[in-house]
């Protein structure tokens, strides 16, 4: 697999790293909770037909924590600042889980700079009917388990070896997302309560990507996003947990080229 370009561009108080490989149309991919930092088959997939930039989130991968961001809508205005470094115009942006928030809260707050939105599994919304899991409660390897449809592939992940170092950044990953997901000290954790009077602002066509069965954030979280953003679509992609890149990077790649009109 070819190794991507790694940047780190200074902005605010420290530097955002980002991985940056591919032609064609800029795509801006936001990871989920884990992950950060690591390039995959699915990043690979969608670099054979766009220009992929996935930025570590702040306190993730290798950025620096930029402590004055403190909430995911303050994420989203870091990566506006960092596209407009990059001398990047309207783009079209694909998130997951907690990207997913980060990426509905980019397009709710400068409709004009996204182009095509893809929303996979998002966090982010508070529906007390159907909370998410409690990954707390659940513990790291519980939560690989519920991460993957196919338990074979969480036995898989569980046991593939990882060095001192993926183990250090995957417990700062933790920490960073705990910071953000618990940023509202009032609201329940992965929610803002100001997000669901702001999405009907998205003006960019969207597509909300459902696992089929989603022990982690519940499908009904996907659903409400599509029902609150005007003309949004839904497709569930089969054969996934919550985790959909990693157990079925090749779906969920040509879903997404295919939304923003790319072909590999």
């Amino acid at each position: 697999m070819p190794e991507p370009t790694r940047i780190h561009v200074p902005i605010g108080s420290g530097r955002i790293a980002l991985l940056r490989h591919g032609s064609g149309a800029p795509l801006l991919v936001l990871h989920a909770a884990g992950g950060a930092g690591e390039w995959n088959e699915y990043l690979e997939l969608l670099s054979a037909a766009v220009d992929v930039i996935a930025p570590d989130h702040p306190g993730f991968g290798h950025s620096d924590d930029l402590p004055e961001v403190t909430d995911t809508a303050g994420i989203a205005r870091l990566y506006l600042e960092l596209l407009d470094r990059l001398g990047i115009g309207p783009v079209d942006v694909a998130g997951a889980s907690f990207g997913g928030w980060v990426a509905a809260q980019l397009a709710s707050l400068a409709p004009e700079r996204v182009r095509r939105l893809v929303l996979m599994a998002p966090a982010g919304l508070h529906l007390p009917e159907h909370p998410p899991a409690d990954l707390a409660g659940l513990g790291p390897e519980g939560v690989v388990r519920a991460l993957y449809l196919d338990p074979r592939r969480a036995e898989e992940v569980l046991a593939a070896p990882r060095s001192a170092p993926a183990l250090a950044r995957a417990a700062r990953d933790a920490a960073a997302a705990a910071r953000f997901a618990r940023a509202l000290p009032d609201a329940p954790p992965l929610h803002d309560p100001e997000l669901p009077g702001r999405l009907t602002r998205i003006s960019a066509p969207t597509l909300v990507l459902l696992a089929e069965q989603d022990e982690i954030i519940p499908r009904e979280h996907g659903q409400a996003y599509a029902s609150a953003i005007p003309g949004a679509r839904t497709d569930t992609v089969a054969g996934c947990g919550h985790a959909l890149y990693f157990e079925q990077p090749r779906a969920v790649a040509d879903r997404v080229l295919r939304w923003v009109g790319a072909t590999r």
